[in-house]
């Protein structure tokens, strides 16, 4: 999939030959409810975390949550015209079906269900999160250790359609189904990774289970970086994809992640590119300008901000400048 400069180039969509962009496209920003995505052992070093930030990436018992700053930050996403809140549900919910996962203190469905409707109160489609990726399932307890079992299919099949229901069938249903490889794994006790065959037999379970759901499967597109032959030829065209690329340089002919988005245009796939300010808030920015140059506006389906910190008050300023972020980029302000 080697490509020039040239060739590049000529994905880039002229502006005059633009289609009218979508009436509402997505302004969205991913907070966490669980954080027990990553490691099951402690870690001494992870990324720019230091001290007790390492902390966080270790799974724990209990729930890793500040509900007051959860509620300032939707109602600072309400101010600045955000219209989507994407939800890491995780363990952190008691849910009917499998209580057995929920952490202390998670919170039960009736719960869940009236923080849905604060969202929607506020003008914030919510809209849920189940990683399914094995480097980011410590959520799923004992069953992380079943996977692509029969045991694990019924799990994660009765766990869909009960989060289905909680959110009274929502639009989108994000399945993570990112980084799954023994590189991002290399610090856990228990590593899983599926490869060839199984992977796409797994992936394929969960978007047809996500779809007789009647809404639409969503993961992180971060696969296509290593396999682009397989995910090109065998992704189906209903699963929206969210490229992911957090730097600033946004050249395709040197970042497979950046060149991505091109590919994902080339290929017809509707995407909602996701940045961060994980490593530099400049990103968000970039992200819009770059995606808005090469994606067709009938398939740039809107923008997400993931901060990638737990909801907590020692992260506050991390996520209210997150949320600014994409607040300047809907009114079109230009970087300070």
């Amino acid at each position: 999939m080697a490509a020039t400069a040239a060739a590049l180039a000529a994905t880039a969509l002229p502006r005059a030959a633009r289609a009218a962009p979508p009436a509402k496209p997505i302004w969205g920003n991913l907070l966490h409810l669980s954080y027990n995505m990553w490691s099951d052992r402690p870690v001494d070093k992870w990324g720019a975390l230091k001290g007790e930030e390492l902390g966080w990436v270790c799974q724990q018992p209990c729930l890793r949550f500040d509900e007051k700053l959860w509620r300032d930050l939707l109602q600072a996403m309400q101010r600045g015209g955000l219209n989507t809140v994407l939800i890491d549900l995780g363990d952190a919910v008691a849910y009917r079906s499998h209580p057995e996962i929920a952490v202390k203190d998670a919170w039960s469905p009736h719960k869940l269900r009236e923080e849905l409707k604060r969202c929607r109160d506020l003008g914030l489609e919510p809209i849920p999160k189940l990683n399914f990726s094995t480097a980011h399932d410590a959520w799923l307890g004992k069953y992380a250790r079943m996977v692509s079992t029969p045991e694990y299919y019924r799990v994660c099949r009765e766990l869909i359609a009960e989060v289905t229901e909680l959110f009274a069938g929502p639009r989108f249903f994000h399945l993570g189904y990112d980084e799954e490889t023994a590189e991002h794994q290399a610090k856990y006790e228990y590593t899983v990774v599926r490869q060839y065959e199984l992977w796409w037999h797994d992936f394929e379970f969960f978007a047809k289970t996500v779809a007789e759901q009647k809404s639409r499967p969503w993961i992180w597109a971060d696969f296509a970086w290593k396999h682009a032959d397989a995910f090109f030829a065998r992704m189906p065209k209903n699963v929206v994809q969210s490229n992911w690329y957090y730097g600033l340089s946004f050249n395709p002919e040197k970042d497979t992640a950046a060149k991505t988005y091109v590919e994902l245009e080339r290929h017809g796939y509707d995407q909602i590119p996701a940045a961060s300010n994980w490593s530099t808030p400049e990103n968000f920015r970039r992200t819009v300008e770059f995606a808005r140059q090469h994606i067709a506006p009938e398939r740039l389906l809107g923008f997400l901000q993931t901060p990638w910190k737990p909801t907590l008050e020692a992260c506050r300023a991390h996520h209210e400048a997150a949320i600014q972020l994409v607040a300047d980029a809907i009114a079109g302000k230009p970087p300070a």
